[in-house]
């Protein structure tokens, strides 16, 4: 256990501090931030009423509740068991934080690699073209991967984080998908 303690924090560092640069400092916090992301939703919404005009309405829910379950299975139920301090709260670490702010609460696992990985899997249950399933897993990576950068979190609490979204994710996408769908989206 200690080799995958050191590790996540040789990771951590790597991420938070060795690839430092302006373009991901620039980058990272735009990429993580919850507005950023709002056009997306609204075309991704638009495609999901023409593909599936009479069951649009049960993937806006399944993506809601996708969402919701990832963030409070992560939130008030995982977070408060592991008590694990975020890097930019711990000072050991002395992470490099980009932030105005380092968040409150516990770092394991991270609600925004569980909420955004539990999306894009959910989503991928209603599309064929392949681009866009790298496109959304892509997505929901690269907001993990700045939680690490900006020094909110580290790689192990965004890696349980994706495997918690994808499990939530991936039940609510194929109940949605078995019981209330026909085709996948073609694009």
């Amino acid at each position: 256990m200690d080799f995958l303690h050191q590790l996540d924090h040789t990771i951590f560092q790597l991420i938070n501090q060795q690839w430092a640069n302006p373009v991901f400092d620039f980058l990272c916090p735009i990429i993580r931030n919850k507005t950023t992301w709002i056009p997306l939703y609204i075309i991704l919404a638009y495609k999901f009423y023409k593909a599936y005009p009479k069951q649009v309405v049960w993937i806006l829910i399944g993506a809601l509740l996708s969402i919701l379950l990832s963030d409070q299975i992560s939130s008030s139920l995982i977070k408060p068991l592991i008590h694990r301090l975020r890097p930019c709260n711990n000072p050991a670490v002395s992470a490099r934080l980009i932030l105005d702010h380092c968040g409150g609460g516990f770092s394991f696992v991270s609600s925004h690699a569980a909420n955004h990985f539990g999306l894009a899997v959910f989503f991928l249950f209603f599309m064929r073209n392949i681009k866009a399933k790298f496109f959304y897993l892509s997505w929901a990576a690269a907001i993990s991967f700045s939680q690490v950068y900006v020094g909110v979190h580290y790689p192990a609490d965004v890696l349980g984080g994706a495997m918690l979204g994808i499990v939530v994710g991936g039940g609510l996408g194929a109940f949605i998908q078995h019981r209330f769908m026909r085709n996948p989206l073609s694009n």
